[in-house]
């Protein structure tokens, strides 16, 4: 069987006789979050990309490859891909805004005008 993710992590850093309290304040990635990581318990993450995230900061604090560290994450623990964003209506609301300063616009430099 392969040994799990977080207990790769743990044994990496404590290799190195690098404490958890010093890689998280290096990597800024919250004590909690950390043990997490290195404990499998990725439900107590904020979500996959946060977990990427840790885990590249991690590798690269740590002196792993951070590529090969993030596939061999990737090959234990396959993140669904994100859900393809709902199609809007139609952009014009984002336009909207500028129709409204062009009109004060027109409106100030008409009565500029006529003075």
């Amino acid at each position: 069987m392969t040994e799990s993710f977080g207990k790769y992590l743990s044994q990496q850093r404590e290799l190195r006789a690098l404490p958890r309290e010093e890689v998280a304040k290096a990597t800024r990635i919250a004590l909690p979050h950390l043990v997490a990581l290195e404990e499998d318990r990725l439900e107590d993450l904020p979500g996959d990309a946060f977990a990427i995230g840790f885990i590249r900061s991690y590798a690269e604090f740590v002196g792993l490859n951070v590529d090969d560290t993030v596939l061999r994450f990737q090959e234990q623990h396959p993140i669904a891909p994100a859900p393809a964003p709902k199609p809007r209506l139609g952009h014009l609301h984002r336009l909207a805004p500028l129709g409204v300063l062009a009109a004060i616009g027109a409106a100030i430099g008409w009565l500029l005008a006529r003075r």
